[in-house]
């Protein structure tokens, strides 16, 4: 059985920076789960993000009491896009902040701004 070529990832703002600043675990963490989305697998890990639709997906990964985020889509065929990678900073709650989610909802329109250019 043949493995699918794996999808392009696209890291939109600065999300790949932002994972690059990450300590080296998180970045394993987040690039296992991106790369079983680039061969069209889930990462266990990976939860649904609530209020966003289908297929937009967030891992959280822990490392010594601080807790990351890595939020990505995987709603379009041909692209894997990476929409917002950030250290979650209340010790509140485990809802993700507004001005986050704001950020991915952002991002996320403009991955079907570049999704579609990339279709015509």
């Amino acid at each position: 059985m043949t493995q699918p070529s794996p999808k392009p990832v696209v890291w939109l703002g600065d999300t790949r920076a932002t994972l690059r600043a990450c300590p080296q675990d998180v970045q394993d963490e987040v690039g296992y789960a991106l790369y079983l989305a680039q061969i069209s697998e889930k990462y266990a890990g990976a939860k649904p993000l609530k209020g966003l639709g289908p297929g937009v997906l967030e891992v959280v990964a822990d490392h010594r009491g601080d807790t990351y985020r890595a939020v990505y889509t995987v709603r379009f065929a041909e692209r894997v896009y990476v929409l917002h990678v950030f250290r979650k900073k209340s010790k509140k709650g485990i809802a993700t902040p507004q001005s986050d989610i704001e950020l991915v909802r952002q991002r996320l329109k403009r991955a079907a701004e570049l999704d579609q250019k990339r279709e015509h």
